[in-house]
Parts: C-alpha cells; structure tokens; sequence
C-alpha cells in the first residue's frame, strides 16, 4: 500500500503534502521519490526530489536530518522519534544519540480548557472536585499538561488533562506513518533493516496506551499494591473517583527528583543506601512483579531524605511474561558458563533471527563479547557500555528481540547509570546476581520441569485429538478437486503503475507523431484545394501543427511535474 492509497480526504492530502515538502527539505528527497510521494511537493522541489542525495554521511549527520523532521511534523513524530531510542537492536547507537534530544515543545492549551475537560469527564463541577486548582500548568506535552491541586478531601494532588482533540491528530498521522512505513518497506530495500512496518506498529500500540489514562491508573495501582510493604520505596495512590479517560489523578509524592540531587546536593542524603534501596526497588519490578516503569530517568525518581525513594509516571510500562524471563534466564545461565550454542538457540526460539541471520558469525560475535567479559570483577562492568555492546551485536547480525526484552535491558542499563551518579561505588551486579541465581532455581526446579511436562503432553494429546479430523478435511477436498494452492504476490504493484504510466506516455507520444506527420502531409498539398467551400485545406496541416505543439508541451510539464526528467 502506497501512501496516497491510504485515504483521499483533504486533510490527509494536505498533511501528505507537508510530510513529502519536510522529507525533502532534509535532505531525504530520494526517500520520497522512491514512494512516489512526490507528486505531493510543490512544482518546483519535485526536481529536488528525483536527485541522488542520499544520505550517506555520518549517521550522526543521518540523526540530526531525523530530529529535524520529528520536530518539523509535531508531536505525533516527535514521540515516534523518542520511541526509535528504545530500539537500539534496530537503530544504530549514533542515530540515538541524536534523537535522545527530542524533547516535547507543543505550547500549553489554557487551563480554563483542562478545567471544562476535567467538569465534563468528573461531571461535578470544578470547585466540588478541586477547591485549589494551579493556574498554569507544571509542565506541557504533546498527549497533555499536568498541574498541581487539592481535592475535595484537603489531599495534595497531580492532575493529569489530556490536550483536546489530540486523539484525532495522532489518529490521522498513525494512518499515514503505518501507510509510508509500508511504502518504505516495499520500495527502499536499504531502509528494510531498520523494519518500518515493525517500528510503526509497535508505535502505534504504545500511543494508543498512552493516550487513554485509565491505562496509566491502572498500571500505577498494580505498583502501588506491589511496593505497599516495602519501607522507604513509594509510587503514587491513584484516585480513581476522580480519573477518567482523559483525566489522571495521583497523590502528590513528597522529595525532590534525582536531577536536583545531582545538580544541587541535597543535604541529610544517605547516597550509598539510596543507591541500593532504587536498584532493589527496579530489581522487584523486573524479577517479581514481571511489571517495571520502562523511563527510569532522573525526572522520574524522587528523593526524600534521608534515603526514601519515590517513582512516579508509569505512562511507559514493560511487561516481562513468564516464558521471556525463562528465556532470559537461560541466556544469562549458558553465558556465564560459556555455553555459545545455547545462547545461539535461546535466540532463535525468541524468534529474533532475521533473514540474513548467520549461525556461525553471530556465535564467533557472542564468543568474542563473553570473552572480553569472561573474570572480570563484578565491579569493573560497565552495565551501560554492555547493553551498548549487544545492540551492536544485534544489529550486526540482523537480529530483532522483542521489544520488552529489550525496554528491561534499556531501563536496567539506565538505572545503573543513576545509580552510579548517586554512589560511584554501588556495584549493582552485586544486588543482581542473587536475583538471578534465585531465578535460575526457581525456573530449573522440580516444580516448573513438572508444569512445562504437563504443558507439552497437554499440547500433544490437544494435536492427536483433532489430527484425523484435519486430515480427513484434507483428504476429502483433494479428492473432490476443491483443494487451492494460493499465491501471493508482492510489490508488482509498482512495476504495473510505472508499466502503465510508460505505455501511456509512449501512446500520446506516438498520437503527437501522427497528427504532426498528417499535418506535413495536409500542409504539402496543392494551395488551390479548399474545404466548407473557401477553408484553404493547408490551414488544418497548420491548425494540426499547434494541436500537437499544446499536446507536446503537455506531455513534457507532465514529465517535468514527476520529477522524472533524465
């Protein structure tokens, strides 16, 4: 599907046009050629378009092009481009680099517009649900604001509006991303490694999340139960009398964030003992809730001394289901003891080969990195530079793990890098590795051999059951000759437009060939011949030269408007 298939509505032909004018203008012109976007660019870029500029440079210079158009298109692309970085399997660490600066400018909607959301949604009005409700708003994104409050009950609370009629924006460039990833994927076969159509995706399935609240609410809850016995550790009480939809209302969090912290030395802080109580609190998400806030930047972690940890916004959240964390643990099990081969099938079994997955290099490349690792101090691994490290492996070797293996990585390397900045000393292998020893028992255990036996003579006897039926079904349509063999092409559709556009080019060329040879022909006769009884017969030969001249012209700005004039 190209993108001007997807939809015909004026909107989306004008919002098409300034996609195709910004690609261009970045320098990604051949990007839009090749998807046939540029029959959306005004008359004088489509040249632009058709010219070899590649974008081979540096992919730092590659980075910079894409943040330029995130921010050039508006929010719906720029949290695109922030989702690209949780994907450093697929996208090379440079480009990242680049596009971890995108940040949320979308200027504030006025607060009497949160406060008529927030009447219509709660449906009491503004002063029985908030008495004390913040002028202006503490901070300002593209799915929506916050402000500080107090409730009808005296608590100190953070209210979360969604920005109105942004559901229908993010709709509409939802529709035409997923239509130009297609597009992408069909017709730039070196944008192929970088799975378009995946990316877009699992975009769109994260903002659809992130766009209802009640799924924030929700998640935040299931945190609230899971650290409610745990002293010092917090996450905000949800208030779901007053959430909805498009409006969230949490407890507001005593402390101060950890950006503060490292900026500006809180006084009364214990470091070392907040360091170890924020890498556990992370470590209880991952390893036994199978549930952890997948942005775990300083902005998100509140400090109150002298060592009580708070995490709040759980708007990105990442599953660990059982199976995954099995497969994980048997990966980080055959790692430590070297076992390459085991690593290499625990990765097939993700299904993270791609098509030009090579066994044998990508064991040398898993050699090669346990190696390097292999005895060295807990203490001396940097978490950060290995997490670097595999992605680079991955993306070598064109392998694609799934996209909550890879947020845990992320957000463990992220959490090590915090940790580090609060106590230089924490060593966090040293709180890990018992988790993991512990895992590795509980998932090897008699229990869980027991469980994974009943599974498999369950799923056997489920295919014994219904195999004669299938294969009666099979036999009695072979018999009878109603059995099909369908075959699917791909991206001839293309081949067949541009097939149709040459022979109909070719065709009014040879028609403006005809009328000009008829008109020599006419134009040669006697000058004494006359048509209508006084019309010199000459006069159509010339009157057929300026019809095939205005046909000719055509053709050539038809020509010049595809941008395909060499």
């Amino acid at each position: 599907m190209t993108p001007f298939q997807v939809t015909r509505s004026v909107r989306s032909l004008n919002r098409l046009r300034q996609i195709a004018t910004v690609l261009t203008q970045q320098g990604f012109g051949h990007v839009v050629d090749q998807i046939e976007l540029s029959r959306y660019l005004p008359v004088w870029m489509r040249p632009r378009a058709s010219r070899v500029d590649r974008p081979v440079a540096a992919g730092t210079l590659v980075g910079r092009r894409l943040v330029r158009v995130c921010v050039d298109l508006g929010p719906t692309f720029v949290k695109f481009g922030q989702m690209l970085t949780t994907r450093p399997d697929i996208v090379p660490a440079d480009v990242i680099a680049e596009l971890s600066t995108l940040q949320d400018r979308v200027p504030p909607f006025s607060t009497e517009e949160a406060r008529r959301i927030i009447e219509e949604d709660l449906g009491c009005p503004m002063q029985a649900c908030f008495p004390t409700f913040g002028e202006a708003p503490l901070a300002s994104g593209s799915i929506g604001q916050v402000y500080r409050a107090v409730d009808s009950q005296g608590r100190r609370v953070i209210v979360k509006v969604r920005r109105p009629g942004i559901e229908d924006t993010i709709r509409l460039d939802m529709h035409l991303l997923k239509g130009l990833a297609g597009s992408i994927e069909s017709y730039v076969p070196e944008l192929r490694v970088y799975r378009p159509v995946l990316l877009a995706d699992e975009f769109e399935q994260a903002l659809t999340r992130e766009l209802d609240y009640i799924n924030e609410a929700s998640a935040t809850a299931r945190f609230v139960a899971a650290f409610r016995d745990v002293p010092h550790v917090r996450c905000p009480e949800v208030y779901w009398d007053k959430c909805s939809p498009r409006v969230l209302t949490l407890e507001e969090l005593p402390g101060s964030n950890v950006s503060t912290l490292l900026d500006h030395p809180l006084s009364g802080v214990d470091r070392v003992v907040l360091a170890d109580r924020l890498a556990n609190a992370y470590f209880r998400m991952i390893f036994e809730l199978g549930m952890f806030q997948a942005d775990p930047h300083p902005g998100n972690i509140l400090v109150e001394p002298p060592a009580d940890v708070g995490i709040i916004d759980f708007g990105q959240v990442g599953l660990i289901t059982h199976d995954l964390m099995t497969h994980l643990v048997t990966m980080v099990y055959a790692a430590v003891n070297r076992e390459i081969e085991v690593v290499a099938d625990t990765l097939a079994d993700l299904n993270a080969f791609g098509p030009a997955t090579d066994t044998g290099r990508l064991e040398a490349g898993l050699r090669a990195l346990i190696d390097k690792y292999y005895g060295l101090p807990l203490k001396r691994i940097d978490l950060a530079k290995l997490f670097e490290e595999i992605s680079e492996l991955m993306r070598g070797n064109d392998l694609l793990l799934p996209r909550e293996l890879v947020l845990m990585i992320k957000a463990l390397a992220t959490v090590a890098g915090v940790t580090l900045k609060i106590d230089p000393d924490y060593n966090l292998l040293t709180s890990l590795g018992p988790r993991l020893k512990a895992l590795m028992r509980e998932r090897f255990s008699v229990r869980q051999v027991r469980r994974a036996a009943t599974l498999t003579s369950w799923h056997i006897l489920s295919m014994a059951r219904r195999a004669p039926r299938q294969l009666r079904h099979f036999l009695r349509h072979l018999t009878a000759g109603t059995w099909q063999f369908r075959l699917r092409h791909e991206n001839l559709d293309h081949l067949v437009r541009e097939l149709d556009r040459s022979s109909n080019r070719l065709a009014f060329s040879i028609l403006i060939a005809a009328i000009i040879i008829g008109s020599s022909v006419v134009v040669t006769t006697r000058e004494d011949l006359m048509l209508f009884g006084n019309v010199p017969l000459r006069f159509f030969g010339v009157l057929g030269y300026v019809f095939a001249g205005v046909l000719g012209v055509g053709l050539v700005w038809a020509i010049f408007r595809s941008g395909r004039l060499h």
